[in-house]
């Protein structure tokens, strides 16, 4: 088994619409463990969809001896941006308006210099991409990657990284806070008790994970 340590950092802003207050939408302070799988091209999405419906059923659980963790923030900054529905890349079909008002928007976005760590386990030796694109505006950010050594124990510990729920083994997950975010809300700060591999400062990952659907 190897077990790969990622620290993202952010070169551009980052998009994603974790909560919509109207014409607000804001980015939370997580990264999706869906997400990562895809950014790290672990998981690939067909280049051309019919239909905005998304895939993780199928584009996620046939992946078999690697799982990717949801990325714990290390050092996050916030920027707001507006932005209008006139652009290409944003346009989504709409009904003639009778008044000439300008569609627009405003996103609370990521700001360049975020940081981030997430986990990347896995049967056998990957090499991952230098640099991923993530978000809305595929935006860029540096991967930094360093292999860790993998000892597993029995008992209680802290988890590392936020962890989706759905893919933890029944009966680990003892105390948590919930972080609710689409398309399947996280837990944080969780205190488990299991098999787990050992990180330093008491920290470790449930043994077992993987991609798991309702």
């Amino acid at each position: 088994m190897h077990l790969y340590v990622c620290r993202l950092t952010l070169h551009e802003p980052l998009f994603f619409a974790t909560r919509e207050l109207g014409r607000l939408y804001e980015t939370g302070r997580y990264l999706h463990n869906y997400a990562l799988s895809y950014a790290l091209g672990l998981a690939q999405a067909p280049w051309f969809n019919r239909e905005q419906v998304p895939r993780y059923k199928e584009d996620l659980g046939s992946l078999t001896g690697v799982y990717v963790t949801a990325a714990q923030p290390e050092r996050t900054s916030f920027q707001l941006a507006t932005f209008k529905y006139g652009e290409e890349i944003l346009h989504v079909e709409m009904q003639q308006a009778t008044r000439n008002t300008p569609s627009f928007g405003r996103a609370k976005e990521l700001a360049p210099d975020s940081r981030f760590v997430c986990y990347v386990i896995s049967q056998a030796p990957l090499r991952l991409p230098r640099w991923v694109r993530l978000g809305k505006w595929h935006s860029k950010a540096l991967v930094e990657v360093e292999e860790a050594p993998v000892e597993e124990r029995e008992g209680a510990y802290v988890a590392a990284c936020p962890l989706n729920p759905l893919d933890v083994p029944a009966n680990v997950l003892q105390a948590f806070d919930i972080i609710s975010m689409p398309p399947a809300s996280l837990v944080a700060n969780a205190r488990c008790h299991g098999l787990h591999y050992v990180l330093p400062g008491d920290q470790g990952l449930p043994v077992g994970m993987r991609y798991m659907f309702p």
